[in-house]
């Protein structure tokens, strides 16, 4: 299978015109994006909740609808995105898919992977462009990093070390529908692991533990994991995440190769501390919360899924992408129950 590579939606279209699935917190987020972007119109917000819909358009614009045919029936729809509950997206990409509507998806495509087969052949048939929401890809320190790594900065990779630490555990309610720690979160950090190594692990060994929150161990999760993915080159990345940092969100990289290393740094408010005689202060705070950390590469993720509509250039981040990064997500999740490695 292949990416999608597609023509422009319409060289005549000055605005991509935007209908939104979902008014949670993702739909809040993407609705300002494309509210604010001057590429793109929101012109109508999907939610059977007709209320919720309703909130979101009236503070960031489009017309709220109940179903997709309904918006259809009295708007024109260039692009969707799709940030309903992971188990509605197959059904909704169906029907964007056979309206001929470009889609962006929240990751993960589906939680099943003979549903994420069942939209990819979808999509293939109707030939429309399918973007999968991998965000920390459009950070601008992991878009440098990957940059200089590619650069051979860092001479002949070895390792890869990802670190991503929640400031506090989701509601219990959303852990219980959000397919396991490894589907929801450890998926981000497992798409950059290939992403910056251009590489497809071989082996997945994960071991997993319930040490800050008893309540999602009883909901059959884990809120503590460490996983080591092995490469076809040898290169061996280590994703280490907590549910649970008291400090805040903790987002860093490291990659360290024959020639040297490179790291991110945390991101802060301020970036500002003092030094005496005495003692060196505490800096600020970390950015408390994913969407504050990651606002700049959710906009300029949309961007680019944008301009790739305009000038028919295949989407950056494709349906394969969102395959892989869910079968080792899946394949950590084995790993982890059965205590073993798992080859790919």
């Amino acid at each position: 299978m292949s990416q999608n590579p597609q023509g422009p939606v319409s060289n005549k279209i000055e605005l991509i015109r935007f209908c939104l699935f979902g008014s949670g917190r993702m739909g809040v987020e993407y609705a300002r994006i494309i509210a604010e972007h001057p590429d793109a119109e929101l012109v109508g917000i999907i939610n059977p909740n007709l209320a919720s819909a309703t909130v979101l358009s009236d503070q960031y614009g489009g017309k709220p609808f109940r179903s997709l045919t309904e918006c259809l029936e009295s708007s024109e729809i260039d692009a969707a995105i799709v940030c309903s509950p992971t188990n509605t997206h197959l059904e909704i990409i169906v029907q964007l898919a056979q309206a001929g509507i470009a889609i962006f998806c929240e990751k993960p495509i589906d939680l099943n992977m003979a549903r994420v087969d069942q939209c990819i052949e979808t999509v293939q048939h109707y030939k429309v462009p399918f973007f999968v929401g991998f965000n920390r890809r459009f950070d601008p320190s992991n878009a440098a990093l990957r940059t200089r790594v590619s650069n051979g900065d860092v001479g002949q990779l070895n390792m890869v070390l990802l670190t991503s630490r929640d400031p506090a555990p989701p509601p219990l309610d959303y852990i219980k529908r959000s397919g396991g720690y490894f589907c929801d979160s450890t998926i981000h950090d497992i798409d950059l692991a290939c992403w910056l190594t251009g590489e497809t692990p071989v082996e997945v060994f994960t071991s997993a533990s319930c040490l800050v929150d008893a309540q999602i161990g009883a909901a059959g999760d884990v809120d503590t994991a460490m996983t080591i993915l092995k490469m076809p080159s040898g290169v061996l990345c280590h994703i280490n995440n907590s549910r649970k940092a008291v400090y805040g969100f903790d987002q860093r990289v490291e990659v360290f190769g024959s020639a040297g290393m490179l790291q991110t740094q945390n991101q802060r408010d301020l970036l500002l501390s003092h030094s005496s005689a005495a003692a060196t202060d505490a800096q600020p705070p970390l950015k408390h919360f994913f969407l504050e950390r990651y606002e700049q590469s959710f906009a300029l993720e949309m961007s680019d899924f944008i301009n790739g509509l305009k000038t028919g250039s295949a989407p950056s981040v494709g349906y394969l992408d969102g395959r892989r990064a869910l079968e080792i997500a899946l394949a950590c999740d084995v790993s982890r129950r059965e205590g073993r490695v798992v080859r790919l």
